[in-house]
């Protein structure tokens, strides 16, 4: 997936891991998928952009590093949240930063 990605071809992706606790829903009117009833990973309307939650140390290092593939607007300056540029969506990257993701967000196993 290294082309022009929307969000249907980002949601296949994510919905692929066949995840349990994985739902879609919407937040602010638009759709999204949640892990364990946390935003997971969405597609932001204003940017045409998917939004991946990152570390603030991490967003840093990508934008940095891929400034072409990655970046933040100033809505998303105080929120650990990263946006990919959609002609450049890296399959592996997204799976890897959803699988990392849902883990963190995983309840506690007691």
């Amino acid at each position: 997936m290294s082309m022009h990605t929307g969000w249907e071809d980002l949601k296949r992706l994510a919905l692929s891991l066949d995840l349990p606790g994985v739902t879609e829903a919407t937040s602010w009117g638009q759709p999204c998928l949640k892990a364990h009833g946390k935003l997971w990973v969405w597609w932001s309307p204003h940017e045409d952009a998917p939004v991946f939650k990152v570390s603030r140390e991490m967003r840093g290092v990508l934008v940095e590093t891929a400034p072409e593939t990655f970046y933040f607007t100033d809505h998303y300056r105080d929120y650990p949240l990263v946006l990919m540029r959609p002609d450049h969506i890296d399959a592996t990257w997204a799976r890897d930063n959803l699988l990392a993701v849902w883990r963190a967000q995983a309840p506690n196993a007691s």
